[in-house]
């Protein structure tokens, strides 16, 4: 099956052909920013102008045409909704032209399951965190179970308003990173509540240290360690409590090297294995969305009614099967 997916939930706009499991194309772009955040019409024209350049690349790499797609998938959601209806209206147009079927995917579901197709992983935890997105994830039951998650706003969110308070640009995430390097430990709230987290508090706590004239270096340094504590600690009881072996870390924060040590100390003392997924496939792209359209298809065959097709920004893992699994 030659698989054509469309990743659009936030900063990313992508477009990538599979066949089977082998990726032939991807092509994507970001939106980015020197200060502020993100704007989502704005980002949702950054997609618009892009879209068409993006299909052709990948269409060109893979030396495919579009009539030769058997499947278009695209990111029904969770997502901010004016970059959601570029990529599903751009699908459902290919879709008419290519003739072929039309199927929305979860976008949190595809972030799982390219990371067990990419490590090779069978029944994991899942430690999700992106922009919006701070989840512990395992499958029991048929389906997969949130054990744990932020009570305020994901990870990725929290560092970029940081960011932003501290002028660095969008995204913050790596600009952190580096200067956590060069910085020393503050104290920062730890908030923990049974399973769940909360990094509202230890953002405003670090703003109002930073305008009493902390260092940034020594701001981002303890932003790390305490945020991606409390995350080791909770995913430590997710593995406990669920018996598993492995444990993946996915989402663009996944992209950090100390996060990853964190996990991987944490996994090493418990006797798992961590497995971080490779950069390229751990924050959104549309590989991960190619992929997931091709499972749900191949298991059950479901599309889309290309006159009524609908998004859902705030589409859960936890309200779908996950049947292929």
């Amino acid at each position: 099956m030659l698989c054509l997916g469309i990743e659009s939930t936030a900063h990313t706009f992508g477009v990538a052909i599979m066949r089977d499991k082998t990726e032939l194309s991807s092509a994507s772009d970001t939106f980015t920013t020197k200060e502020g955040g993100m704007n989502p019409p704005v980002v949702a024209r950054h997609h618009i102008e892009l879209k068409e350049k993006l299909l052709g690349k990948a269409l060109s790499d893979a030396k495919v045409n579009l009539e030769d797609i058997d499947l278009i998938s695209f990111s029904k959601g969770p997502g901010l909704a004016p970059c959601l209806h570029v990529g599903k209206n751009f699908a459902a147009e290919l879709a008419k032209k290519a003739k072929c079927p039309l199927i929305g995917v979860n976008h949190i579901c595809a972030h799982l399951e390219i990371g067990r197709m990419i490590t090779g992983t069978k029944d994991p935890v899942f430690v999700f965190v992106s922009g919006a997105n701070t989840q512990i994830i395992a499958h029991e039951g048929g389906r997969y179970r949130v054990f744990g998650e932020t009570l305020s706003i994901g990870l990725g969110n929290a560092l970029d308003k940081f960011g932003r308070i501290a002028g660095l640009g969008f995204p913050a995430g790596p600009k952190i990173e580096q200067l956590a390097r060069e910085g020393k430990l503050v104290e920062l709230p730890y908030v923990v509540k049974g399973m769940d987290v909360d990094f509202a508090g230890i953002i405003t706590k670090a703003e109002l240290l930073l305008k009493k004239g902390a260092k940034v270096e020594d701001l981002c340094f303890s932003l790390q360690e305490t945020c991606f504590a409390m995350l080791a600690e909770v995913t430590e009881r997710a593995v406990a409590h669920c018996d598993k072996e492995e444990v993946i870390l996915i989402g663009g924060v996944a992209a950090n090297k100390r996060f990853c040590e964190m996990l991987d100390s944490m996994c090493r003392d418990r006797g798992c294995k961590f497995h971080p997924v490779p950069l390229k496939y751990c924050g959104d792209n549309p590989v991960m969305i190619a992929w997931q359209g091709m499972l749900e298809h191949n298991y059950n065959r479901r599309e889309e009614d290309l006159g009524t097709v609908e998004i859902n920004p705030r589409w859960r893992i936890d309200e779908l099967n996950a049947e292929w699994y």
